[in-house]
């Protein structure tokens, strides 16, 4: 476990993390239609602009074979992901994406048993199972509301496939670190992995994306693109980075049961006709079981 990282200090940031990709869903929504991929790409570019300065100050900045080997799979992590969700959004229903969403601490744990960077038990996977059932009853809850149904297919396949990929990388991160393959500075850390995963993206992008819609950007796209790619980019995954080096792949993936009570915290201000007792049942569960995960702090397991 680093020294810099204490387990308080890595379950706070990782509560600022749940808040700030919460808040990133309404910044997008304010943006006008452009080619999703390219935008994620660029979107990661400007949070490794962002970053550069302070990744560059370690004396690990550059990364020898192994790393960026590993850095490279790190970032097809990444690209896997947002190509997988966007493919998704146009073949799946949102509820459908929401509720395999869910799946992603679990299967980061089960992943992270088999790289043995999750140390044995029983108390970790039953929290995890708490906070997903709570998450899927916040999924249900909206879903309900918005008239949205269950189903799986070809694009609830795809995406689920993308939650692995999701999952597989705070788990390739804490092995990393175990092997000491990667540095200790989190903004290396999240310098390079972003920066081979946008590079992948962005080359999808240009293949199956037309190039000139970027032109359609506004300034208020431009200036809600930055903003996501500083806070909602360099930082969300600085933070993810600085708790993996404390917390294990399943606890540090746990703190996305709290996005979609975020996302229902927004909705009650804009629209508080909507409060209702559905949301309550998914809400405490998922409040119960973040309450247990702070307090279950046994040591991450270490490799030899």
């Amino acid at each position: 476990m680093s020294q810099n990282v204490t387990l308080r200090g890595a379950h706070l940031g990782m509560l600022v993390w749940a808040i700030l990709v919460g808040l990133s869903f309404p910044v997008v929504g304010l943006m006008s239609e452009l080619p999703p991929l390219l935008l994620t790409a660029l979107r990661f570019a400007i949070a490794c602009a962002g970053l550069y300065l302070l990744a560059r100050r370690s004396a690990n900045f550059v990364p020898c074979r192994q790393s960026l080997l590993l850095y490279a799979l790190m970032g097809t992590c990444l690209a896997g992901f947002f190509a997988a969700m966007f493919w998704a959004a146009h073949h799946a229903t949102a509820l459908s994406m929401a509720t395999l969403y869910v799946t992603v601490p679990l299967l980061a744990f089960l992943l992270g048993r088999g790289l043995r960077v999750e140390a044995p038990g029983w108390r970790l996977p039953v929290i995890l199972a708490l906070g997903a059932v709570g998450a899927l009853g916040l999924a249900v809850a909206e879903g309900w509301q918005q008239g949205g149904e269950l189903s799986f297919g070809l694009g609830e396949a795809v995406f689920f496939a993308g939650c692995l990929s999701s999952a597989l990388y705070p788990v390739l991160s804490r092995w990393g670190l175990a092997k000491e393959y990667l540095p200790e500075s989190a903004a290396v850390r999240t310098f390079w992995s972003l920066g081979l995963g946008g590079a992948l993206v962005g080359a999808l992008g240009l293949a199956t994306e037309p190039l000139r819609h970027l032109a359609n950007m506004t300034a208020l796209d431009l200036a809600l693109l930055v903003y996501l790619g500083l806070c909602s980019s360099a930082l969300t995954f600085w933070l993810m980075q600085r708790a993996t080096a404390a917390l294990t792949p399943g606890v540090v993936t746990a703190y996305g049961y709290l996005v979609p009570f975020v996302s229902m915290m927004l909705l009650f201000i804009r629209s508080p006709q909507q409060i209702g007792w559905v949301w309550l049942p998914g809400s405490l569960t998922v409040l119960l079981a973040m309450v247990l995960l702070m307090r279950h702090e046994r040591p991450s397991p270490r490799l030899g």
